[in-house]
């Protein structure tokens, strides 16, 4: 407290000028059909022949799963996830703003602890964005809630640039922080809905990796421009959110079918999968989804009764607590801060560069391994790792607050927190959010997805705005420590509570929540399929 591969490298788009070219071809073509050349589709694959469903013996063949095209998933999920791009902006411009804050020359006089509330009120706001937006997009579609958030990013960012007093800076930050509300709830949802399962945790990962983007984007240019101009360059990113989710992305078919629209849903995934794929099979599944969920009223009540979004709560919430008390965001927003103080032989703007590189190469790095390694073996390794480098970090500024000389290995700073923050961006950063895309059924996803943000909040909130009582009292090394301690704890939450959600579609993941056991027969038949390729 946030996006068959013909398009599979475009979250490496400031390093690969073809894809840009690619995207942007897209677009135009999305806007202006009719200019599109006619093209052999480069990944449908045709439905097998109705003929060749039995083998020469008799015996049914394997039924394959077809994929679709990937492009205009790639597209419409990286068009939306600049909504997190944004937030990862509002996330790290504390780091190089609060200097400038704090200076002598300032015109805006702030205390370090008025800097705490400036930092931490952003949490506060998302609890008031969180529910809002998550219900709103069951009503009214996810689509147009997500391009209403940009109307308080863009006010919140004009506030900061006009502010005169810190009582302003506090309102531009609660506003901040429900469009980050919002776009958590919102969001993770929408690309879990839009994308097939064998890409679907790529995509949902993307979330995180824009956030870091911005998170670099904030750490490189904010030592050179000043307060005034830092804001502005962050005001503009919601003005370019806006316009690409007003053109390229299409709405849920989840929700179009939900509410009834059986042919925009079929239009939608069309447009979605390319139009050589055959949807029948999809939009079956689909309506099986929603006709089991029409069963329940999406009422509290029938929420908390569902063993399965009840499980599925615990989970997402479990994550996102470990993510915050793991001081994640106490970096970010400190970043500049830690590295002074640490007296790192590198400079503090350029460790904090490096930092947010490690950040957006592992985040990428996780988004290609999420559906081949799986999300618990990421989970495990990354809070395992931020444990150990939390350790060693506390140990070091322990030794230096205590008249150790320390000098000889002060680049432990930079190295720990390299490391730590590398490990993050490979599990404990992308995946909660590719799993509160997945874990939800639909007719409970817009409220629990809200009240899960509310209490993930709340915690985010106490964490950020304690840490500078907690250097008062504690100082730094025993702060760390206590960070280490909750990365441990993660670590075993993970190992006995988090289910696996690799390859698997949404309707059996919510089997596998409720307690649903897959037959028997099925794992039979597989493996005799298997035996009869085997000796074929």
């Amino acid at each position: 407290m946030a996006i068959g591969n013909s398009y599979p490298h475009v979250g490496t788009i400031s390093v690969s000028p073809h894809l840009i070219v690619q995207w942007v071809i897209e677009i135009v073509c999305i806007i202006l059909p009719d200019s599109r050349p006619v093209n052999k589709p480069l990944l449908a694959l045709s439905p097998p022949p109705k003929n060749d469903t039995t083998a020469a013996g008799g015996s049914a063949l394997p039924a394959i799963r077809q994929e679709g095209k990937k492009f205009r998933q790639y597209a419409s999920a990286l068009s939306a996830t600049v909504g997190p791009f944004a937030v990862g902006t509002v996330l790290a411009w504390m780091s190089p703003a609060m200097p400038m804050l704090l200076s002598p020359t300032s015109k805006i006089k702030v205390t370090p602890n008025q800097g705490s509330w400036v930092g931490s009120l952003i949490a506060i706001g998302a609890i008031f964005g969180s529910i809002p937006a998550g219900k709103c997009a069951d009503i009214f579609g996810r689509k147009p809630v997500i391009l209403c958030l940009t109307i308080p990013f863009i006010t919140s960012w004009t506030i900061i640039y006009f502010a005169t007093d810190v009582w302003m800076l506090y309102v531009a930050r609660l506003i901040a922080g429900s469009c980050l509300g919002g776009i958590t709830a919102t969001v993770p949802m929408y690309i879990g809905e839009i994308a097939e399962s064998s890409i679907r945790g790529e995509l949902c990962s993307y979330v995180q990796l824009n956030v870091t983007l911005g998170i670099l984007y904030v750490y490189a240019i904010g030592p050179f421009v000043n307060y005034y101009s830092l804001a502005i360059m962050c005001g503009i990113l919601p003005l370019i959110w806006f316009v690409l989710v007003l053109l390229v992305i299409p709405e849920s078919p989840t929700y179009l079918l939900k509410r009834g629209r059986k042919e925009d849903a079929e239009k939608a995934l069309v447009w979605l999968r390319g139009k050589d794929y055959d949807i029948a099979s999809e939009m079956e599944t689909l309506q099986v989804h929603i006709e089991e969920s029409k069963k329940h009223t999406g009422k509290f009540k029938d929420m908390i009764s569902s063993r399965a979004t009840i499980r599925a709560a615990i989970t997402v919430l479990g994550l996102l607590n470990f993510l915050s008390c793991s001081g994640i965001n106490v970096l970010i927003f400190y970043a500049q801060s830690i590295f002074e103080t640490s007296n790192c032989s590198v400079s503090p703007k350029l460790c904090s560069v490096i930092i947010g590189i490690l950040q957006v190469i592992f985040t990428f790095a996780s988004s290609q391994l999420v559906d081949r390694a799986g999300r618990r073996v990421l989970l495990l390794i990354s809070d395992s790792v931020m444990a150990i480098c939390l350790g060693t970090l506390a140990y070091y500024f322990w030794l230096q607050e205590h008249g150790v000389d320390v000098s000889s290995f002060n680049l432990i700073p930079l190295i720990s927190l390299g490391v730590y923050i590398s490990t993050f961006a490979l599990g404990f950063g992308p995946i909660p959010g590719v799993m509160i895309g997945e874990l939800f059924s639909p007719e409970f996803k817009g409220l629990a997805i809200g009240i899960v943000c509310v209490l993930a909040s709340l915690i985010e909130f106490c964490v950020v705005k304690t840490y500078q009582t907690l250097l008062n009292y504690c100082d730094h090394g025993i702060t760390f420590a206590i960070f280490a301690g909750f990365c441990v704890l993660g670590t075993t939450f993970v190992w006995f509570l988090v289910p696996e959600t690799k390859n698997k579609s949404l309707q059996e993941i919510q089997d596998e929540l409720s307690g649903k056991k897959k037959p028997k027969t099925d794992q039979k038949s597989q493996n005799a399929t298997g035996s009869q390729s085997a000796s074929a």
